[in-house]
């Protein structure tokens, strides 16, 4: 599945690496509190949730539907439609890419010296 990766304002995408580029839009799209109030209420129900967003974040519907758009358009969750709701849950495989990658960023730091640099 092909995910959308929005650009960064005037830099040209295409002068970073993919992993750079993906890194930034999941940093973007976890850069909003209501965003990550939604995902850590995905991982703590553990199940597809659908209407219980707004009675938990007390925001309005069309603010949260902003939200999971944002959300599933870097894929980070996914939608199935049953009648008119729309359930939504954690998408697996993209959950653990994105962890992966930010994760690996962080493991590239090591500070050996601890005198050395900005201490």
């Amino acid at each position: 599945m092909q995910y959308t990766y929005m650009h960064m304002g005037v830099t040209k995408s295409d002068l970073f690496t993919d992993i750079q580029n993906e890194i930034a839009a999941a940093a973007k799209a976890l850069a909003h509190p209501a965003r990550v109030a939604i995902i850590q209420y995905l991982l703590k129900t553990n199940a597809c949730i659908n209407g219980d967003l707004v009675q938990e974040l007390g925001l309005a519907q069309a603010t949260i539907s902003q939200h999971l758009r944002e959300l599933k358009e870097i894929g980070i969750i996914q939608g199935t439609i049953d009648g008119a709701r729309v359930n939504y849950c954690i998408n697996p495989g993209r959950w653990k890419e994105i962890q992966q990658q930010i994760g690996g960023l962080f493991d590239q730091y090591q500070k050996n010296d601890p005198n050395s640099c900005c201490s």
